[in-house]
């Protein structure tokens, strides 16, 4: 089920498992800054942005998650 968008995504922070490409995101509501962790790997120090490919994938087909499930890392 694809994640929910517009305002909501503005609601709270937002984690999303995109399991196909065994990645995960985190976007922060507080300024909207997008990070990507892929499985078994460390955060990426810098944010990605809005219109990166995998982020826009995981939105339609990735599911969201909780924060404790994205610090374990998948």
């Amino acid at each position: 089920m694809p994640i929910k968008t517009g305002p909501y995504l503005n609601t709270k922070d937002i984690y999303i498992d995109y399991s196909f490409e065994e990645v995960l995101f985190r976007r922060m509501r507080s300024d909207g800054s997008i990070y990507k962790k892929f499985y078994g790997e460390e955060e990426s120090k810098r944010p990605s942005s809005s219109d990166d490919k995998l982020y826009c994938d995981a939105l339609l087909y990735g599911n969201e998650i909780t924060k404790d499930d994205y610090d374990k890392g998948a």
